[in-house]
């Protein structure tokens, strides 16, 4: 492995390579960090080590495109909630409230590995496919049969109790 000063020149290479590009300057050292928290937590997927570098950059790269996605996306939900800037009245307040108890406590009497999955899917929104299988201990080609399953059953409880998807 390369010595101190060496780890620093790669870490710095990294950085200015992915904030090269405008729209990822922003999360270019957050990204390097993830990187290199992911190599170290599997050091065995860099067979080349004289290629860490690039691998770095690859990797740091892909969060940096990730964290901005998520921004984006998030930054259209919330303008699609409140397109025009008009408080919601308390009728339709007290109505989504109302639908938000009915949700969760319907989650709540969903098996261990479903509630989890909802969890993770509406706090955690930034995990990948690989992270959210880990935290559900499945592997990640299941996981998709795994979220199909209890969505519907989700729904199906839902629709049962009077509510609608729209």
């Amino acid at each position: 492995m390369a010595e101190d000063g060496e780890l620093r020149r790669i870490s710095e290479l990294v950085v200015r390579v992915v904030a090269a590009d405008p729209g990822l300057r922003a999360d270019a050292e957050d990204a390097c960090q993830t990187a290199w928290a992911e190599f170290l937590g599997r050091p065995h997927t860099v067979r080349d080590h004289s290629r860490l570098g690039a691998w770095l950059t690859t990797v740091a790269r892909r969060h940096a495109i990730r964290s901005v996605g998520r921004r984006v996306r998030s930054a259209e939900v919330e303008a699609a909630a409140d397109p025009a800037g008009v408080a919601e009245s308390p009728e339709a307040a007290a109505l989504d409230n109302d639908v938000a108890t009915a949700l969760w406590r319907t989650v709540a009497s969903l098996p261990d590995r479903h509630r989890r999955l909802v969890w993770l899917l509406a706090h955690r929104p930034e995990l990948s496919v690989r992270e959210v299988a880990a935290e559900l201990g499945i592997s990640p080609n299941s996981l998709g049969k795994v979220r199909s399953r209890c969505l519907a059953v989700l729904r199906y409880r839902l629709t049962a109790q009077g509510y609608t998807y729209p």
